[in-house]
């Protein structure tokens, strides 16, 4: 199984399913999103695993090294699941996502979000998560005054956390569906408009303001968590993933929300897509791969694993179990934000799955020259647009 760094999902799982199964043992790779982004055609080919983390998935469908798993999912009832767990996993045979077969199941549904450490807000004054992105301007200025570091963000090496950020400022500011219809790869979807423009130049505003931590281009995912669960960040961005790491390791101390609108009560969206895993067309072993997916959706236990460890919600059928959570837990938090931006049809797959190389190639280098000031909002949103064009038109 090939995986992704920092994410202690897929492992616990894995390791309880052998509990379970002990014929079946995992041999484990993992490798930095951007990292798997490359290799993934090479390694689905060449030295292909029975489960592998898809970063994207329309390149790899239309090369023919997934797995089609409709006849996996009529086996075991997917297909009564509902749809839109699924859509999203899709592809047709022109490569557009949302319609045609499976090529990918989901170990639960992530969500992005804003986390803050409430003991360091209590000391710079916020008593509740902002409703509106002007109070949320104010709090990250509260936090830089008295002496912290608002957001110590990941954007270094081949990361490009910065987009964490930019792509929930493009809620705020914008439809959803545009943006879901440009990661989908529709005709004439553009990233490069008015309502994107916008949210890009908040986030310059937030570079400028010196809201992110003196080392963003050199800080690593691991090194955010690390620096926030010492306390040198008020608040990261990242998603419900982590929720359960916070839960253990600063019990009580942990908040959570969605990227607040411009106005309150405005729109809301978040990136909340499957955490996508695929069977490559090579796999020795995919009758066992399509099984533990299936297992994950529908063991009491594996799904109590998914929230606890995981912090969102399942896969699965519509009435599956689902385990009871402290609802003073930061886990409680991001399940019930969750539910928040589902009502709210705000749910978007990230950009960085747009093409096979759109994160790596456009994105990363992108968010770089952004935060050292090389580069600006209209630069950044044109070279990717133009990026995209060649890849998918190519």
């Amino acid at each position: 199984m090939y995986i992704e760094t920092g994410f202690p999902l897929p492992k616990e799982l894995a390791a309880e399913f052998t509990a379970q199964h002990p014929n079946v043992t995992f041999d484990i790779r993992e490798d930095q999103f951007a990292v798997i982004t490359q290799n993934a055609p090479r390694v689905l080919r060449d030295s292909p695993p029975d489960l592998m983390r898809l970063p994207q998935m329309s390149e790899l469908a239309s090369a023919d090294l997934l797995l089609d798993l409709d006849p996996y999912a009529e086996q075991f009832g997917w297909t009564d699941w509902p749809e839109a767990q699924l859509e999203q996993l899709r592809v047709d045979d022109e490569g557009r996502r949302g319609a045609g077969p499976l090529y990918g199941m989901g170990l639960n549904f992530s969500m992005t979000g804003v986390y803050y450490n409430k003991t360091l807000a209590s000391e710079f004054g916020m008593v509740s998560p902002p409703t509106t992105l002007d109070e949320f301007d104010a709090q990250l200025g509260a936090a830089r005054d008295a002496g912290l570091t608002p957001v110590a963000q990941f954007n270094g090496g081949a990361t490009g956390g910065l987009l964490f950020p930019l792509q929930l400022l493009m809620a705020s500011y914008g439809e959803t569906a545009p943006i879901n219809d440009w990661v989908f790869q529709k005709p004439g979807a553009t990233i490069d408009t008015p309502d994107n423009l916008r949210a890009t130049t908040h986030l310059q505003s937030w570079i400028d303001e010196e809201y992110f931590a003196d080392d963003i281009n050199a800080l690593d995912y691991s090194q955010m968590i690390a620096r926030f669960i010492d306390g040198e960040s008020a608040f990261i961005f990242s998603g419900d993933w982590e929720s359960g790491n916070f839960d253990e390791q600063m019990p009580g101390e942990v908040g959570f929300f969605p990227m607040p609108p411009i106005e309150e009560d405005g729109q809301l969206g978040a990136m909340s897509a499957p955490l996508t895993y695929g069977v490559s067309a090579y796999a020795e072993n995919p009758e066992c791969a399509a099984y533990f997916l299936n297992w994950i959706a529908t063991d009491e236990t594996a799904r109590t694993i998914t929230v606890e460890v995981g912090g969102s919600h399942p896969m699965g059928p519509a009435d599956a179990f689902m385990p009871d959570v402290d609802p003073a837990s930061v886990t409680a938090e991001t399940l019930s934000a969750g539910s928040i931006i589902s009502e709210a049809d705000g749910a978007m797959d990230f950009i960085a799955n747009a093409t096979g190389s759109i994160y790596a190639q456009s994105w990363t280098p992108a968010m770089q020259r952004l935060a050292e000031g090389q580069q600006d909002p209209a630069e950044v949103l044109s070279s990717v647009q133009t990026d995209y064009e060649a890849e998918v038109d190519g």
